[in-house]
């Protein structure tokens, strides 16, 4: 019998976000548990099944193993699979960035993809500083590699955050 987790939203805020890392990474499997509370909170994201490896203020580096659900006909990693881990390791960046009081959501994303994905990926996405205040445009990109630290794909996403 599995236990269940909080929701991720009845657990923590943005601000909360970062204190929380700080505390499941010392934990074995820390970066798991805060995948799926991130797979909770944006339930499709939970998909792919997310693990941080990574959080600061300003930076989130994500993993994605590579199994038969995130597969295509082609047997190499799915586009919308990548497309999905991009978006996580942006959203990540950009709330652990985000000053008290203030939220994100996505507005774009865009994908190029330059290899067939295939095995473990890693997604990382450095955010600038955000200033609080009124909405306000961010554009952030972050790059999946694959085993080798190969480049395999390029995330570009813009995320509106604001109060």
């Amino acid at each position: 019998m599995s236990a269940r987790l909080p929701k991720l939203s009845a657990l923590v805020s943005p601000s909360q976000l970062l204190p929380l890392w700080q505390m499941l990474k010392r934990v074995p499997g820390g970066g798991v548990v805060l995948g799926r509370l991130i797979g909770q909170m944006a339930p499709y994201s939970g998909t792919i099944r997310p693990e941080v490896l990574t959080l600061e203020k300003g930076f989130a580096r994500i993993r994605m193993k590579d199994t038969r659900r995130v597969r295509n006909h082609l047997n190499s990693v799915h586009a919308i699979a990548l497309m999905n881990l991009g978006e996580v390791s942006t959203g990540t960046a950009v709330i652990a960035t985000l000053p008290d009081g203030m939220r994100g959501i996505i507005k774009g994303l865009s994908m190029e993809y330059l290899k067939k994905a295939r095995g473990t990926l890693v997604a990382e996405c450095s955010c600038p500083s955000i200033e609080a205040g009124d909405k306000q445009d961010l554009e952030v990109s972050a790059e999946l590699k694959n085993e080798a630290g190969e480049v395999i794909a390029i995330c570009r996403a813009k995320w509106r955050v604001g109060v």
